[in-house]
């Protein structure tokens, strides 16, 4: 066993939290891969896993919380001590990249579900649905942050956000950042027809 893997289950053996986030981790990891299946038996392999890497960078830019970069920024950090703040910009900018590329060679591949047809109308409808994608901004990277700063926490490391500062003010900022992100972000999406 090499040293990073006898580090990391040493760090899950004293830290129940992490394995439970290591197992839901892992269960992530197997539904994207039975989409991705799914997908595939559904529109052939080449569409089909295109419109599965589509679907996540779907829930990478309009989702107020770093779920899909999660599958990078988590293990990223546990093994390599990389700061989820920089691998969620390398998420952010792979999931545009790839967006990009679709918009400009094969804009038809979004019509093929109901999910990638609703990610095509916001990134055709700058106003007012460009506004999704920068509250999902805003929420991810707040959240990766205040990720990063418990994960600091947790092990003991410099604390850079709550030891500068006052940490109970900063959280009540944090609070209220995220409840507006939200609110915002579900009218926005009650505007498409989607109910909660």
């Amino acid at each position: 066993m090499s040293k990073a893997s006898k580090n990391i289950v040493s760090f899950l053996y004293r830290h129940k939290t992490k394995r439970t986030v290591l197992i839901k981790f892992i269960l992530l990891v197997i539904i994207l891969l039975a989409y991705a299946a799914f997908l595939s038996y559904q529109y052939g392999f080449k569409d089909g896993g295109w419109l599965a890497v589509l679907s996540w960078s779907f829930f990478v830019l309009c989702t107020p919380v770093a779920d899909a970069g999660f599958l990078l920024d988590f293990p990223l950090r546990l093994l390599l001590n990389i700061r989820m703040l920089h691998s969620e910009i390398f998420v952010w900018s792979i999931a545009v990249s790839l967006n990009i590329f679709t918009l400009f060679f094969d804009p038809a591949l979004y019509e093929k579900t109901f999910l990638t047809h609703l990610f095509h109308k916001i990134l055709l409808t700058p106003y007012p649905y460009w506004s999704i994608i920068l509250l999902s901004a805003l929420g991810t990277f707040l959240s990766v942050i205040f990720g990063d700063e418990l994960l600091d926490v947790v092990s003991q490391k410099e604390r850079r956000l709550f030891h500068r500062h006052g940490w109970k003010l900063e959280l009540v900022i944090m609070l209220f950042i995220f409840s507006f992100t939200f609110l915002a972000y579900r009218f926005l999406l009650e505007t498409l027809d989607i109910k909660f």
